[in-house]
């Protein structure tokens, strides 16, 4: 089993930037992706961004050139650099692991764009 722990959430005006990290621990494989989705109020979760344990990694197209994935192999963990925040990026954001054929998800950390 893999477990997730998230931080890195949290209230920032329109225009700022978060980092959040997920960090892996558990039964590690070293062939894996990371990233995240995100679920807004009344909506459904949707994909934000991913990377693989090669590098390789994929934006939603709403997040592309404000966010940045990042991998430390090393230390199990994933980064998700957020930039240039707008009210419509508020949701909780989960962090997924996918190795072997299973997921392991967060317990997601909440993000608030806002004024």
């Amino acid at each position: 089993q893999v477990q997730l722990v998230e931080s890195g959430g949290g209230l920032v005006q329109p225009g700022g930037s978060l980092r959040l990290s997920c960090a892996a621990s558990g039964t590690i494989f070293s062939i894996y992706s990371m990233g995240w989705y995100r679920q807004a109020p009344g909506k459904q979760r949707e994909f934000v961004a991913g990377i693989t344990s090669g590098g390789s990694t994929h934006y939603t197209d709403s997040v592309k050139g404000r966010f940045t994935i990042s991998r430390d192999n090393a230390e199990n963990t994933a980064f998700l650099q957020m930039n240039n925040l707008k009210p419509e990026d508020t949701a909780v954001y989960y962090c997924y692991r996918n190795q072997e054929g299973t997921t392991s998800w967060g317990q997601g950390t909440q993000v608030t764009v806002s004024s």
